[in-house]
C-alpha cells in the first residue's frame, strides 16, 4: 500500500498536534498544579491573556479529555462524541501543521 506524500504530511501533522497538545497541557498541569482547561478564559485580566496560547494549542486533548468524561460519566450520545472528535482532529491537525511550519522555520 503507498501512502500519498499530501496524506502523509496530514497524518504527521494530526499526531504531531495531538502529542503537543497533550504535552503542553500536562506540562501546564505540572507547573501550575491547577487543570488545563477552557475555563482559564474566563478569570479574566493579564491571566487569561497569557492563557491563550496554552488553551489554543492544548484545545484538542482538553476537547477529547471532556468529552470522554462525559460520555463516561453523564452518558452523552455516541454522535455527540463523535462531533467533538471529529473537531479536535480538525484543531489538531491545524495545531500540528503550525507547529511543523515552526521546526521547519527554525530548521530543526
Amino acid at each position: 500500500m503507498i501512502i500519498q506524500p499530501a496524506a502523509l504530511e496530514a497524518l504527521q501533522s494530526l499526531f504531531l498536534g495531538f502529542a503537543f497538545a497533550g504535552l503542553l497541557a500536562s506540562a501546564f498541569e505540572l507547573f501550575t498544579s491547577q487543570r488545563a482547561d477552557f475555563k482559564l478564559l474566563q478569570t479574566g485580566g493579564l491571566a487569561a491573556v497569557a492563557s491563550v496560547p496554552v488553551v489554543v494549542f492544548s484545545a484538542p486533548f482538553l476537547i477529547l479529555r471532556n468529552t470522554v468524561r462525559g460520555r463516561r460519566i453523564e452518558g452523552r450520545p455516541f454522535p455527540f462524541v463523535l462531533i467533538a472528535s471529529t473537531a479536535a482532529a480538525i484543531w489538531s491537525m491545524a495545531s500540528g501543521r503550525l507547529v511543523l511550519d515552526l521546526l521547519h522555520l527554525l530548521g530543526a
